[in-house]
């Protein structure tokens, strides 16, 4: 039976943004036909979490020293070191207990480095009990210009707090645009026991062709030999078959 407890809970506490959604398989209808209908495992990454959007239009310019910024609605540009989202720390005090006033997270920071920025996306998220979540950008979508994502991995079911994102701008003297219908990055699952060191450090290598077994040629044979035997190598025959092992499920 499945696990009563979602496997991520939002709460999208700034007002009027878009809210997370399901990654699409398609990502986005930007996949190759051929990918999107044979290559299973290309649509099953792309699907794989929810898709995370800014809580507000802005734009970065980086000049190579300062950053300054400018949102939807705004009458000019800013110097950047920590800024809100306009109108929400009085929003959050109001609606927050009193030892949690005046604690707002904010929107966007510039970050000591050069060019490195901490975007917030309006979200708290909670995982399951046991699992993470990787922030990570969005899967198998065309990088939008002028920043790049970093990753991480946040234990989300025991620390409750704002879902961010760390940032590279990548160009300078040039707006660097955030737009609010947009995805910036993608959050998935990760069960803990997955990024276990002594897991990770246990990997065997067998070195050389003698060091397969039966069982690989065999399993080499009928995923690879099989299929091509008289010039035959039916499109989507992997993809097939693991939508047949879904279903079954």
């Amino acid at each position: 039976m499945p696990d009563a407890e979602p496997l991520i809970r939002f709460h999208q506490v700034t007002p009027g943004g878009r809210a997370p959604q399901r990654a699409d398989r398609a990502a986005g209808g930007t996949l190759p036909t051929r990918a999107f209908r044979y290559c299973e495992s290309a649509t099953t990454a792309s699907g794989f979490g929810w898709l995370v959007f800014p809580p507000i239009g802005l734009t970065l310019v980086w000049d190579g020293s300062e950053i300054h910024w400018s949102w939807d609605g705004a009458e000019g540009w800013y110097p950047l070191s920590v800024a809100q989202f306009p109108g929400f720390r009085e929003q959050f005090d109001a609606a927050a207990p009193e030892g949690v006033r005046g604690f707002s997270p904010p929107l966007v920071g510039a970050l000591p480095e050069p060019g490195l920025v901490n975007l917030w996306s309006g979200l708290f998220a909670r995982s399951r009990p046991g699992w993470s979540l990787l922030v990570r950008p969005p899967v198998n979508l065309p990088r939008q210009p002028g920043f790049e994502v970093y990753e991480g991995l946040v234990e989300a079911d025991r620390w409750f707090g704002p879902l961010f994102v760390n940032l590279r701008l990548t160009r300078t003297h040039a707006p660097v645009r955030f737009d609010a219908g947009l995805p910036i990055f993608q959050v998935q699952p990760i069960p803990r026991a997955a990024y276990d060191e002594a897991a990770l450090n246990a990997f065997p290598v067998a070195a050389g062709l003698d060091a397969m077994a039966p069982a690989d040629w065999a399993d080499y044979e009928r995923s690879v030999v099989a299929p091509r035997r008289g010039g035959q190598c039916p499109l989507g025959r992997n993809a097939a078959e693991v939508r047949r092992r879904r279903r079954a499920a």
